[in-house]
């Protein structure tokens, strides 16, 4: 079981890593900040986000795409800094606005919370959370490049991160509560079908993940001090131990064999808002990654 290193110390709730250009970009709910780190642990904010950032990509054009949680928002990030409305999901989303991915022609899958997570967990406890029937179910959007929203899939158990595979052709879904990763075919659309269990991760919980070459997918497990590799069908393939509960993995580097994994010590709001006690740490692995970033 290999053993992550500290890259960063300093964050409030590190979320959403993606690699480009040479940086891992992040969003740091807490600080309400997107920000980027290099492989040398310099860290610069890229924009501030008063609504909390979460999800993160970018358009063909270049321009950054970043999920406004609390106000349930697509923002765009313009050439000149200013931060501009691309789509309003208030009427697709049922709490706040979550993880994303967004495919080769700038489509957005994003998706939300489906409930007051916190508030659930303190009535009604984690294990009430995974059970059926288990909290309200959530809306997975579709955003278009011309910020036209639609329902791209229903009836998910807390849609968070999500993969697109290197031929576009599907999308993998972690729903978290719902303790599995669900894929869909993507039509020349965008449009999702052939909804299917892609692999059942009980008893972990799927958090953020990333896509390998081998068409594996790492997984941040927020119940443990790890991330896992799994193949389709649920076989776990690799663990690696992190210092604290391990929220979202991303894959980037030289050759994209740097496996970044970013914890904390809790997801609660109250707990992680209060001090700057999150981590981005570090390992390298065999297979590198694949998909978009």
């Amino acid at each position: 079981m290999a053993q992550a290193t500290l890259l960063i110390d300093g964050l409030y709730f590190g979320e959403c890593p993606r690699w480009r250009d040479g940086w891992l970009y992040f969003s740091d709910f807490y600080a309400h900040a997107v920000k980027r780190v290099n492989l040398a642990g310099v860290v610069e904010t890229v924009v501030e986000v008063p609504n909390q950032p979460s999800g993160l990509g970018w358009l063909p054009d270049g321009r950054m795409l970043v999920v406004s949680m609390r106000d349930r928002r697509l923002l765009r990030l313009e050439r000149d800094g200013r931060l501009v409305e691309h789509a309003d999901l208030s009427g697709i989303a049922t709490f706040h606005c979550n993880d994303m991915v967004v495919d080769a022609q700038g489509r957005a899958y994003v998706g939300n919370f489906g409930f007051d997570l916190d508030t659930y967990l303190v009535q009604h406890g984690a294990a009430a959370a995974m059970a059926e029937p288990g909290p309200p179910r959530a809306t997975l959007a579709r955003v278009d490049p011309d910020g036209s929203v639609h329902v791209a899939a229903d009836d998910l158990k807390f849609p968070n991160g999500s993969v697109i595979t290197p031929d576009g052709r599907t999308l993998i879904v972690a729903e978290t509560v719902g303790l599995r990763l669900t894929a869909f075919d993507i039509g020349a659309g965008g449009a999702l079908s052939n909804r299917r269990v892609w692999a059942e991760l009980a008893p972990r919980l799927p958090d953020g993940i990333c896509l390998d070459a081998a068409g594996n997918v790492w997984v941040a497990n927020p119940l443990a001090a790890e991330a896992f590799l799994v193949a389709e069908g649920g076989r776990v393939i690799d663990v690696v131990e992190t210092d604290q509960p391990c929220f979202a993995c991303m894959l980037g580097g030289p050759e994209r064999r740097h496996l970044f994994l970013v914890t904390a010590p809790s997801s609660d709001a109250g707990a992680a808002s209060a001090a700057p006690n999150g981590h981005i740490q570090v390992v390298e692995v065999a297979v590198p990654g694949a998909g978009l970033p």
